[in-house]
């Protein structure tokens, strides 16, 4: 019995010790180059019920419930989404909108669990076209670092960037 307390204990170190090496704060990003304008991408953005022309999350389910409040568009614009475990549940509101280069939102989960980050698209000229980049980033709150420890926040996030921003990428250059 004294072996098996030890050894707890032992492996119980090792996981706190590898829990306390995972950085404070994250940063997730993706980007694609749109054959638009910017002034064409950022009311895609902007406006949250365009969103569901191109945001990978609002298909995790299909009975999502939606709240628009606030601003139409633009600063002061709040979306708020409940919806299964998948979608979970949560609110956006947009804090900073510089047409036609810059949106920045606060993130605000509750469920499955509470996490509060920052989401930001910036949109650059570049040649013909636009860069896009969407990132989020935060703190690494305790309960994602040990997460991390298993999946890839980085892979599983920005793999729905990476989707997100091709259906935006078919939107506005359709």
């Amino acid at each position: 019995m004294l072996t098996f307390l030890v050894a707890v204990v032992v492996v119980l170190g090792v996981l706190a010790l590898l829990i306390a090496t995972r950085p404070a704060a994250f940063r997730i990003e993706r980007s694609v180059r749109i054959a638009a304008a910017p002034e064409t991408i950022y009311p895609l953005i902007a406006d949250f019920h365009r969103w569901r022309s191109w945001s990978p999350f609002e298909d995790l389910d299909p009975a999502l419930k939606r709240d628009y409040s606030g601003a139409a568009s633009g600063q002061g614009a709040v979306y708020a989404w409940a919806g299964d475990n998948k979608a979970g549940t949560g609110r956006m509101e947009i804090l900073e909108a510089n047409a036609p280069s810059k949106v920045v939102i606060a993130l605000h989960f509750l469920k499955p669990f509470e996490a509060r980050n920052t989401a930001e698209f910036t949109v650059e000229p570049a040649g013909d076209g636009s860069q896009v980049t969407w990132a989020m980033y935060g703190p690494n709150s305790p309960m994602a670092k040990v997460m991390s420890l298993f999946m890839s926040m980085d892979r599983m996030v920005g793999g729905m960037f990476a989707t997100g921003l091709a259906k935006m990428k078919a939107v506005a250059e359709g």
